[in-house]
């Protein structure tokens, strides 16, 4: 099976140099009409890339935290093509330091670029997708929002957040076949480049991250999944669920709770992945019914 997306229309912001260049090449490569998406003059030299390599292109400049410019872009793709199919919100940033030097300035400006910017641009494509019945949205996380990360703390809460997104969005546009997942990256771009020695960003080059691109891009696609990538290996993250134990109510359960908190993160006891929020809440009840707390 080779992926095609021959007639379907991308966008890629941040798409000016680093992964998204490479995502937005790869698109191209694939079949897609892609918009290419950035605040500098990469955009023209990527859309030109691809015009050369006998592919569609659109350079449009504009910043993700502005929601006018996300909704004039949408327009000028529709006014052009007539489709959104695709959209890769890949635009970041980083301002690093530790949270005691951190000033909130920065913490609020890498929330504002890769959470707001990414819902800027998801609430402009929404209503397109849902009246054609058909879209694939891509969020860039961050094994720094999963993980954590030393120096990170507005990076990584900006990257878990929109896995919340994810989450959600997925559920709501289901019935419009509108899948929505969430690309985790280990590339060497601008990004990264002064965090990791020279010798495994040489090996780390961001192609090897967009065949999962074009993955998510596809008819085939899942929705709510975590995709990582790197230096050609491709791995699923997952927030999942422990069984743990029913403890009841009292002065004592916090002391108990203290003595066997071991079994409370036993994943070894059928640790879950739920289907959405109403899943634990769920679990508990069953619990509490089994304990005979609740009477069937």
């Amino acid at each position: 099976m080779r992926i095609s997306l021959d007639g379907r229309t991308a966008i890629v912001t941040g798409a000016g140099g680093g992964l998204g260049r490479c995502h937005a090449l790869a698109l191209a490569e694939r079949g897609a009409r892609v918009v290419v998406n950035d605040l500098g003059e990469g955009v023209e030299t990527v859309a030109e890339e691809i015009r050369r390599a006998g592919g569609e292109a659109l350079a449009i400049r504009g910043s993700v935290t502005d929601m006018d410019a996300m909704t004039a872009m949408v327009d000028e793709t529709l006014a052009t093509w007539g489709r959104v199919d695709i959209l890769v919100n890949n635009a970041g940033i980083l301002r690093d330091k530790t949270f005691a030097k951190m000033e909130l300035e920065d913490f609020r400006l890498v929330m504002e670029v890769h959470l707001m910017g990414s819902v800027n641009c998801t609430k402009a494509v929404w209503d397109t997708m849902r009246e054609q019945q058909y879209g694939r949205i891509i969020m860039t996380t961050s094994s720094s929002g999963l993980y954590g990360n030393f120096g990170q703390s507005n990076y990584g809460t900006a990257k878990m957040a929109l896995v919340g997104l994810m989450q959600t969005l997925s559920l709501e546009g289901a019935k419009y076949d509108i899948r929505v997942n969430s690309l985790a990256p280990t590339a060497a771009t601008q990004m990264t480049q002064d965090l990791l020695p020279k010798e495994i960003l040489d090996k780390l080059s961001p192609e090897s991250v967009s065949p999962a691109v074009v993955f998510l891009a596809s008819e085939q696609a899942p929705s709510r999944t975590i995709i990582g990538a790197g230096g050609g290996s491709f791995e699923a993250a997952h927030v999942t669920l422990t069984r743990g134990i029913h403890l009841g109510t009292g002065p004592d359960v916090a002391d108990r709770l203290a003595e066997r908190f071991e079994e409370v993160r036993d994943r070894s006891r059928g640790e879950i992945v739920p289907e959405n929020g109403g899943a634990q809440g769920q679990l508990e009840l069953t619990k509490l019914q089994e304990a005979g707390g609740i009477i069937a």
